[in-house]
Formats: C-alpha cells, sequence, structure tokens
C-alpha cells in the first residue's frame, strides 16, 4: 500500500482518549478541514462542508492494516448495522503551515437530533483529559 493520509479532529488525537490507536502512524501537522463539530453522547461528529473549520492532525498511515483498524474503531465493517454513524472520504486539509493535504476522514452521516452543536473548533477543549 502506498502511505495514506488521515485526518483526524477528535479523539483520536494527540491528547485525545484513543490517541493509541495512531501507533505507528507518522503525524504530519496540525491544521484545519472545512466543517462543523458536534458531541454525540460522549464523543465527537464531524459534518464536513460549510464556512466554518474544524481543528485536527494529519498522519501518514503505513499499512493497509491500521486504515482496516481505523475503520473498524470507526464502525465501518462489511458486518456493521446500517445505518452507519460515519463514513469515510476524502477532504482538502489546510495545515498550519499553509500546505494543503488531500486526506482521509471519518465524516458522521449519523443522525444529528440527539445532538450538540460545539460552539468552538477543537474537540479537546470539551473531551474530558484521558489521564
Amino acid at each position: 500500500m502506498n502511505p495514506e493520509h488521515v485526518f483526524v479532529y477528535g479523539t483520536l488525537r494527540r491528547g485525545g482518549s484513543n490517541h493509541f490507536r495512531m501507533n505507528g502512524a507518522d503525524f504530519i501537522g496540525s491544521g484545519r478541514v472545512a466543517g462543523k463539530i458536534h458531541k454525540i453522547d460522549w464523543y465527537p461528529a464531524l459534518v464536513c462542508g460549510g464556512d466554518q473549520s474544524v481543528r485536527g492532525e494529519l498522519y501518514r498511515i503505513k499499512s493497509t492494516a491500521h486504515l482496516k483498524a481505523l475503520d473498524d474503531f470507526e464502525g465501518i465493517t462489511s458486518d456493521a448495522e446500517e445505518p452507519r454513524e460515519y463514513r469515510r472520504i476524502k477532504v482538502e486539509t489546510m495545515l498550519d503551515s499553509g500546505a494543503i493535504q488531500e486526506a482521509w476522514v471519518w465524516e458522521w452521516i449519523g443522525d444529528l437530533c440527539d445532538s450538540t452543536p460545539l460552539e468552538g473548533d477543537d474537540w479537546l477543549d470539551y473531551e474530558p483529559n484521558p489521564s
């Protein structure tokens, strides 16, 4: 597999409760994607597009197995119940350095009825410290 880039905006980020799932990936840098972040129960949901942006981190994934493991974590498996909560799509990321990189992101496609749209752009401002 050629390395793939992924953009993570929630619990998978450095300082997030599931960052350990990024072990083995290369951190490229911090940046943004167009979208709005919502709180679903205890975890974040990104709805892509619009005129707002969400903070996150760009990583290089080196193996198909790692990308599949991240899909499994997000509930994107062949045996996942429909409708799924997330889908993996390619988006344009804008790094803090000004560089632009296309990357995979897990976008929320589930129901937003019971969600709380967050005022800020950074999930880590809302996630309890995992330590």
